[in-house]
């Protein structure tokens, strides 16, 4: 009974951040009903950026001040670090990726932005967070892995192919208005800017966590820092004084669901899960929430389903089967090296005072 026990935390302990991964993904997905609904009923979308980030550090800053009593000191140069931090997660990604709602749709909007995980993987290659041995099959795995979740985010984009038929009534309506001012060369410039700024976000957390490892402070900083200047953009482009007032209805569910659940719970969890396994791992499991918001649009919400999304929703998970094969490759070349390393020290670490005695003694005559 105590072996079968033991087996199985030591399988949680092993898929501990595959399944917070996917948790996150599930809260991503709810994310994009939630916040849709809230912008057809009129929200800002850069208003919403700030409240729900203010709302996710007034939330995480009694954890972050109580559960992290020993944390570095925040200087100079370490705060401009969070500035930008802050400014490539939320100040200005956030803000470019609602933006290109206006001038694209949200199916191009989603399906671009799992990108990201091919730009990390690169990115962190160059900068050698990221090490592929081509000579080793698990190295060949993460680089197949990339290439195969590439081909099914662009099989999800470009093929449609025929419509599925829907099985009933849907069972949730969402009512609202919708301006989009179709622009798609200015669309895509802000949607793949959001990519590449994005992907430098995730790389720069795996920097900063190693000389700001308090995760729940670092989050507290980013959504404070983020919110302010959320802030300082939503004046410049919004002038209405309306447009700030929220009223108790979807636009405020919509924001403390993204300010406690999305910008607070879910960035601890990223960080945390980059700390443990790199920013690469953290953003393959973003096609899962394309995924699931598809499955979820059609069998809830009776929206249009396409052979070409399954197809390539398919594809994408066979692709993040393959890179995740891959970097578990990763964690058993670290245990091994962490091992010859201790058997390394053992044989060479110099003798203690009463080894050199006893041996003194067995060499007198």
């Amino acid at each position: 009974m105590a072996v079968h026990s033991w087996s199985l935390g030591g399988t949680y302990k092993r898929f501990k951040p595959h399944l917070l991964m996917v948790l996150a993904q599930i809260c991503f997905t709810f994310l994009y009903f939630i916040t849709e609904a809230s912008f057809n009923h009129g929200m800002n979308p850069h208003v919403y950026i700030t409240y729900r980030h203010i709302v996710a550090g007034v939330v995480m800053l009694p954890f972050a001040y109580f559960l992290e009593r020993i944390r570095p000191k925040l200087t100079v140069a370490l705060f401009l670090e969070i500035f930008v931090l802050s400014l490539l997660g939320v100040g200005l990604t956030l803000n470019m990726y609602f933006a290109s709602l206006r001038f694209t749709s949200a199916t191009f909007l989603a399906s671009v932005v799992n990108t990201i995980a091919s730009l990390t993987f690169v990115m962190a290659i160059v900068l050698r967070l990221e090490v592929v041995d081509l000579r080793n099959p698990r190295g060949i795995a993460k680089v197949l892995g990339t290439l195969v979740s590439l081909a099914g985010v662009t099989t999800m984009t470009l093929y449609r192919g025929p419509i599925m038929r829907n099985l009933g009534h849907p069972l949730i309506h969402l009512q609202g208005k919708t301006t989009i001012q179709e622009d798609w060369v200015k669309g895509s410039i802000l949607t793949v800017a959001s990519c590449i700024a994005w992907s430098i976000w995730y790389i720069m957390q795996a920097f900063t966590l190693k000389r700001y490892p308090a995760r729940l402070s670092l989050t507290t900083w980013m959504c404070f820092v983020g919110a302010a200047q959320s802030a300082v953009f939503t004046a410049i482009v919004e002038h209405k004084p309306a447009a700030w007032i929220i009223g108790f209805n979807i636009d405020l569910w919509s924001i403390l669901f993204g300010g406690i659940v999305i910008s607070g719970i879910v960035i601890f969890i990223q960080l945390w899960c980059t700390e443990e396994k790199g920013p690469v791992f953290v953003t393959m499991f973003n096609p899962l929430s394309t995924i699931m918001v598809a499955l979820l649009a059609y069998f809830v919400f009776g929206e249009k389903l396409y052979m070409g999304s399954i197809v390539g929703g398919i594809v994408v998970i066979v692709g993040l089967y393959l890179l995740l094969w891959g970097k578990e490759g990763d964690q058993v070349r670290r245990k091994e090296e962490s091992v010859w390393a201790c058997e390394y020290h053992n044989d060479h670490k110099p003798p203690t005072c009463t080894e050199a005695a006893g041996k003194d003694t067995k060499e007198e005559p």
